[in-house]
C-alpha cells in the first residue's frame, strides 16, 4: 500500500507542469514583469527590497528556475562569458579570475573558462566558446603581436584584454602599471644602497615581460646606474624552473649582482632556488624582489618583497569593461591601468659593505 502511494506521488511529481513566472506572480500578487526584474541580478535594484525578497521566497517554494534558453531566445543573449586563461595552474591567475567571476555573477552572468596551457590553440578555443553562444570574451593570453586579436575583431565579439596588452592597443584592456612597478622595485633597492642590480626578465613577446624590462632599465638610468654593468637575463617562460636557470646565469657574472629584480613571483622563487644552489643567502648575499604578490609568497623563507598588483580589482574592472562593450559595442575603447604597490618583506636588505 505504501509502495503504491509512493509510486503515485512520484508519478504526480514527474508529470506536474514546471512552475512558470506567472505562477510566481500569482502567488505574490504582482505582475510577471516584476517577478522577472526581481529574479534578475542585473535588474533586482529596480524592485523594492521587501517585494524582491517575497518573490524570491515564492520562487523557491514553487521550485521555479529561470529558463536560460528561453530568456536567451527573447534577449538574443546567453548570459555566458568566456575567459581564456594562459595557465590555470599559475597561482597569479585565480585572483584575476575570481574578480571577473564575482562581478559577472552579480550581474547575472556565468563564466566559461578555457585553459590554453602550453600546447593550446587559442583560435580553436575562441571558436569553441563562440559556438557555445558566449556574449563576450576576456582574453588573458594575448602576445604583443597576436593573430588572435585580429580573429576576435573579425568575429565582432565584444572582447577585453586583462593583464596583457597587444602592441596596437586594438582592444579595450585592463592591466597593471608594469613600468611603474619596476620603478618601485629599483628605487627601493637603490635606497638600500644597492648599485649592482640584476633583472630576471619575463618572455619578451608578452607585454608584461617587455614592459617590465623596459621599466627596469629606465629606472636604473634615472638612478644614474645605466653606465654600470646592467645584467639582464631573460626567462623564456614565467615558471620557477626558468627563473632558476636565468638567475644562475646572472649569479655567474663578475661582479655578481647584490640584488635581483624578477619579472614575476614565480621567477623570483626560481631565484631563491639558484641562490641555494650556489650556497648564497637571501638577503645577506643577494636581495630579491618579485612582482605580482601572488598568494603565499609571504610564507616562503624569507618572505618575498614584491610589487603588488590588485589582481582581483583587475578582474572586476575587466568584467565591468566587457559588460559596457556588450551594452554599447561602439563605445569608447578604454585602456585602464591600475597602480602598483611595493610590499616590503624579508627578502631585501642593504648590501654587505
Amino acid at each position: 500500500m505504501k509502495r503504491t502511494a509512493l509510486r503515485s506521488a512520484e508519478m504526480r511529481t514527474a508529470t506536474a507542469p514546471r512552475p512558470t513566472i506567472k505562477d510566481v506572480a500569482a502567488r505574490c500578487g504582482v505582475h510577471p514583469s516584476t517577478v522577472s526584474r526581481a529574479l534578475s541580478p542585473a535588474m533586482k535594484h529596480l524592485v523594492a527590497a521587501d517585494v524582491a525578497n517575497r518573490i524570491q521566497a515564492a520562487a523557491n517554494a514553487l521550485g521555479y528556475r529561470l529558463n536560460r534558453a528561453a530568456k536567451g531566445l527573447r534577449t538574443g543573449r546567453s548570459g555566458l562569458i568566456g575567459v581564456l586563461a594562459p595557465d590555470i595552474a599559475d597561482p597569479g591567475f585565480p585572483p584575476v579570475l575570481s574578480g571577473i567571476a564575482d562581478h559577472l555573477h552579480a550581474q547575472g552572468y556565468a563564466t566559461i573558462v578555457a585553459d590554453v596551457g602550453t600546447e593550446g590553440s587559442e583560435q580553436d578555443l575562441v571558436d569553441r566558446l563562440i559556438a557555445h553562444g558566449i556574449d563576450g570574451l576576456v582574453l588573458a593570453t594575448v602576445m604583443l603581436d597576436d593573430a588572435i586579436v585580429t580573429h576576435c575583431l573579425d568575429s565582432a565579439l565584444p572582447v577585453v584584454l586583462v593583464n596583457r596588452l597587444d602592441r596596437g592597443a586594438r582592444l579595450p584592456s585592463v592591466a597593471g602599471d608594469d613600468e611603474g612597478g619596476m620603478r618601485l622595485a629599483v628605487e627601493h633597492l637603490v635606497a638600500l644602497g644597492h648599485k649592482r642590480i640584476g633583472h630576471v626578465a619575463g618572455p619578451q613577446e608578452i607585454s608584461t615581460g617587455a614592459r617590465r624590462r623596459a621599466g627596469f632599465e629606465a629606472s636604473l638610468g634615472d638612478a644614474g646606474l645605466a653606465s654600470r654593468n646592467m645584467p639582464v637575463e631573460t626567462a623564456p617562460t614565467y615558471t620557477r624552473a626558468a627563473g632558476r636557470e636565468a638567475a644562475l646565469r646572472l649569479l655567474g657574472r663578475k661582479p655578481r649582482p647584490t640584488a635581483i629584480v624578477a619579472a614575476n613571483d614565480l621567477l623570483a622563487l626560481g631565484v631563491y632556488d639558484a641562490l641555494a644552489a650556489r650556497g648564497l643567502a637571501c638577503p645577506d648575499d643577494v636581495s630579491v624582489v618579485g612582482h605580482n604578490d601572488m598568494p603565499f609568497v609571504d610564507m616562503v623563507s624569507p618572505p618575498l618583497t614584491t610589487v603588488r598588483i590588485a589582481q582581483h580589482d583587475m578582474g572586476e574592472a575587466a568584467a565591468r569593461l566587457l559588460l559596457d562593450r556588450i551594452t554599447d559595442p561602439a563605445g569608447t575603447r578604454e585602456h585602464l591601468v591600475l597602480p602598483p604597490t611595493l610590499i616590503v618583506r624579508g627578502s631585501t636588505a642593504p648590501p654587505r659593505s
